[in-house]
């Protein structure tokens, strides 16, 4: 979708910028990487729609929607279906609606699929969020039990912040009867539940300003509902937080699954529930970690694949490395969504892009 000049027409948007160098990727022997579409500026949570339409959020007031009528992997069509809302980086699609986070307002673009070329003006869900732009923006996802969850994070690097704040939240879908699902959470961009146990699990980012190796980023499951995860008196399971730590023993609060890595701003997660990939992978979270941006040398800027049995994190694994080399980024992934065919897409806020992973066994 790369032309020689900017054109602006009806829904569709076309840019002049150069390709993103996708040829300095790294993945395991026979996976590949593909341009989805690299006209998505600022691409943030990625959601598909049942006719295979995938929505994406931005940080730049957009919500795009791209399509690949020809199915021959990526999207010949980009269509701007919003424009000028407040950081609208979550997407979530819920019969036949895309709902979409705007920092202190939920609202819904109603039956989006028939109006991608007119889409209609963004009805309110809810405007009974806090207003706060750090850690303002919202990862959405509809649950197994039909419920809209909406994390609304940390106003700070580090405070103790009142209820709604550093917490988890679900509601109905038109906004009603909002219930705490989980708190003591600075700032959640990435949740899923895992097939067959139901479980939800989340990434939560950890405090900056404790060195370049503390505290890590977290991998969360929630047991019961209202779980306290220590944010901020207690980080990574085991850290006392050097303000507010004292009189808050870490063994009151639940511990992370799995420790992620200082400062990699882990975010968008799923669970890999298709068979394209090698065994190994079933069943596997994949996490898009963003990288970090106030460590002496750069850590997180790649996709992680954390293999599970049931409650146990086995392994963490490389998936895609190779967005930054030698200090520098090109790329920061923000958001992972396998398809039904068992690739896996790939969202990229600094180049503008989305990605396709595929697997086909090596010769």
């Amino acid at each position: 979708m790369r032309t020689l000049f900017g054109l602006f027409l009806g829904a569709l948007v076309f840019t002049a910028h150069a390709a993103p160098p996708i040829q300095r990727l790294s993945l395991p022997p026979g996976f590949h990487i593909a341009v989805y579409s690299d006209d998505v500026p600022g691409a943030r949570e990625l959601a598909r729609g049942p006719d295979g339409t995938i929505y994406v959020g931005s940080n730049n007031g957009r919500v795009y929607a791209l399509t690949d009528r020809n199915h021959d992997g990526r999207a010949d069509t980009v269509h701007v279906l919003a424009r000028g809302l407040r950081n609208p980086i979550g997407v979530a699609f819920h019969h036949g609606d895309l709902y979409v986070s705007a920092v202190d307002r939920i609202v819904a673009l109603r039956d989006i699929a028939d109006h991608l070329d007119d889409p209609p003006k963004p009805q309110l869900v809810t405007d009974r969020l806090p207003d706060k732009s750090h850690h303002g923006g919202k990862f959405l996802a509809f649950g197994p039990d039909g419920k809209l969850y909406v994390p609304v994070g940390a106003p700070c690097n580090i405070c103790a912040p009142p209820l709604p704040f550093a917490a988890l939240w679900r509601m109905n879908p038109d906004g009603s009867h909002r219930e705490l699902v989980a708190r003591g959470i600075r700032n959640t961009v990435g949740f899923d539940w895992q097939p067959g146990s139901g479980k939800l699990w989340f990434t939560d980012n950890g405090r900056d300003m404790m060195g370049d190796d503390l505290p890590s980023d977290e991998l969360n499951r929630v047991d019961r509902l209202g779980e306290h995860f220590g944010y901020p008196y207690c980080h990574q399971g085991d850290t006392p937080d050097p303000e507010y730590g004292k009189g808050h023993p870490c063994k009151d609060y639940a511990p992370p699954a799995a420790k992620l890595g200082a400062h990699v701003a882990a975010l968008g997660m799923r669970f890999y529930t298709g068979t394209m990939f090698p065994a190994r992978f079933h069943g596997a979270i994949l996490i898009a970690e963003h990288g970090s941006w106030n460590r002496t040398k750069k850590s997180g800027y790649r996709v992680m694949a954390v293999r599970v049995k049931g409650n146990r994190v086995l392994q963490q694994v490389p998936l895609v490395t190779g967005f930054q080399q030698n200090e520098r980024a090109w790329g920061r992934p923000v958001d992972v969504l396998p398809l039904p065919d068992g690739s896996v897409l790939v969202s990229d806020d600094l180049a503008g892009a989305v990605y396709r992973v595929t697997y086909s066994p090596p010769h």
